[in-house]
């Protein structure tokens, strides 16, 4: 952790809904003055798409049925945790950009399924952020989680996620319920060992509930809306959090707990925006100083 080179990490898998997030933060950045360099999870893979399809292969020939990009040995997260370091140290680092379409191949002059090269942040930022799958890693080898002065995590039921993904991967990658399926079956084994874990790592929380029955993921027509959920929001640390005023100024919020505040759906940005503004804010100021 540094106070003079904050930086923030936003965590979920696949289909969790961590862009989400990261445009509230855009815009309180934007809000703020506060100019930021964001870093992408997927720019720390350790296989292009071709080199990955080819492993996977290599790897379910050889029996293991287990390996996804949600794999501690499927990405560079040495890599990921020296960015996280220098940057708290320094102010400085480096990252590259994974492009996924040909609108971002058109943007960065590499193919789909390939790597951009890397290249040194922008100086004089005043803080990193990051959103990806490992931004709060936690291993005998590894301590991602250490660095990140702000660590959020975005969970939402498992069957939401999956019908969220399910949708996005059939819509904007063209694949079949039955291939997102399979990659959520081989995900699992690290979904549990690697993802979950990091959020018992994270200082909040947001977790959407949907109100709606979602037993079958693999045949739901629609995603559920924010109006048809709920989202808790868990403060590891509820020290210092007003939850009167978040309570008084989220129209239909309670708390369910010491550490935790549930509010409706479309209220999530309003709530983002309450509580993560002034933490920022204490940051910069904090940083500013230092």
């Amino acid at each position: 952790m540094s106070k003079k080179h904050p930086i923030i990490s936003v965590t979920g898998s696949s289909g969790a809904g961590t862009t989400t997030i990261k445009n509230t933060f855009d815009q309180i950045f934007r809000r703020e003055g506060i100019k930021s360099v964001a870093i992408e999870g997927d720019a720390f893979h350790r296989y292009d798409r071709a080199e990955m399809k080819a492993e996977l292969a290599r790897r379910t020939e050889a029996g293991d049925h287990t390996f996804s990009h949600f794999s501690i040995d499927a990405n560079e997260l040495a890599t990921l945790e020296d960015v996280f370091r220098t940057y708290g140290e320094t102010g400085m680092g480096r990252t590259r950009h994974y492009v996924h379409d040909d609108r971002e191949a058109e943007i960065w002059g590499t193919p789909p399924g390939t790597f951009s090269e890397w290249s040194d942040f922008q100086p004089n930022s005043d803080l990193l952020f990051y959103e990806g799958l490992h931004g709060a890693v936690k291993t005998d080898e590894l301590d991602i989680a250490r660095y990140a002065d702000l660590k959020i995590g975005v969970v939402p039921v498992i069957n939401l996620e999956w019908i969220q993904k399910i949708h996005r991967d059939k819509a904007s990658r063209g694949y079949s319920t039955e291939a997102v399926t399979d990659v959520i079956l081989r995900r699992m084994h690290a979904y549990v060992h690697v993802i979950c874990p990091q959020f018992t790592q994270t200082d909040i929380n947001f977790q959407r509930v949907p109100v709606v029955d979602t037993s079958n993921p693999f045949i739901a027509r629609w995603i559920p809306t924010h109006d048809e959920s709920l989202v808790v929001i868990r403060f590891r640390n509820p020290r210092g959090i007003d939850f009167p005023y978040l309570t008084s100024m989220i129209h239909g919020s309670w708390m369910s707990r010491a550490n935790s505040i549930v509010i409706p759906g479309p209220r999530l940005d309003l709530a983002v925006q309450l509580i993560l503004t002034p933490i920022i804010l204490r940051m910069f100021n904090d940083s500013k100083r230092a």
